[in-house]
């Protein structure tokens, strides 16, 4: 039987080797395949993808893809070290990751804060929809993604870079794990299908180290 993950707690190494993202500037032509750049959020329309049939017999016409919509705020902080989310529209949390391997970093204050990263244990797709994310304070922003494919690999990935002026769609099947701001903290308009389904990639135990994302300001 498949256990619950605990996404606050990870069962993961104090420490791994990282493999960092190539990070390149969000823009129609680089997001094609993965998703959209998004100006009217209130009002883009999010696929819904229309449940398996589980034999020959096909779904009916029309039926399948009733489950509609939810939104609400996702929010995204650090304390200390320690990367967190919190997806109202799902009413799931998360922690991403950490600045340093789990086993230096901290959550209590420090002098000096190096935040150029964020190192990810984990990642996940959405088979039943896609999802939208939008920035509600203009906070420039980091989202790591891979096309399509369960045999997913650490060289998949690419960091893409956006300044805060515009959200971003993702299609329905794209390997993600939140979006993470250049600020201590930020929150976007989220969107998403209900069903909520959601596959997963333990980074850390599939491939034995972090991916460390960029967390660093490109010049348009």
């Amino acid at each position: 039987m498949i256990q619950p993950i605990d996404y606050l707690s990870p069962d993961v190494p104090l420490e791994l080797p990282w493999y960092k993202l190539p990070i390149v500037i969000a823009t129609p032509e680089s997001l094609k395949g993965y998703g959209q750049l998004v100006d009217d959020y209130r009002n883009f329309p999010i696929e819904i993808v229309t449940w398996p049939a589980q034999g020959w017999r096909s779904i009916d016409v029309d039926t399948g893809n009733q489950g509609g919509t939810t939104a609400g705020n996702f929010d995204v902080w650090w304390e200390g070290d320690f990367l967190y989310g919190r997806n109202q529209a799902v009413n799931d949390q998360y922690l991403f990751g950490w600045s340093k391997n789990p086993g230096e970093a901290q959550k209590i204050p420090q002098e000096k804060l190096d935040r150029s990263c964020v190192l990810l244990w984990h990642t996940n797709y959405h088979p039943d929809s896609g999802q939208l994310f939008f920035p509600l304070n203009s906070s420039p922003f980091v989202v790591p993604l891979a096309l399509p494919g369960d045999d997913v690999k650490p060289e998949d990935f690419k960091a893409f870079y956006f300044d805060g002026t515009r959200g971003l769609y993702i299609h329905p099947n794209i390997w993600h794990e939140g979006i993470f701001p250049l600020t201590s903290e930020a929150s976007f308009y989220d969107c998403q299908g209900k069903v909520h389904a959601r596959v997963s990639c333990n980074i850390a135990q599939e491939f034995g180290l972090f991916l460390s994302v960029p967390l660093k300001k490109l010049d348009n």
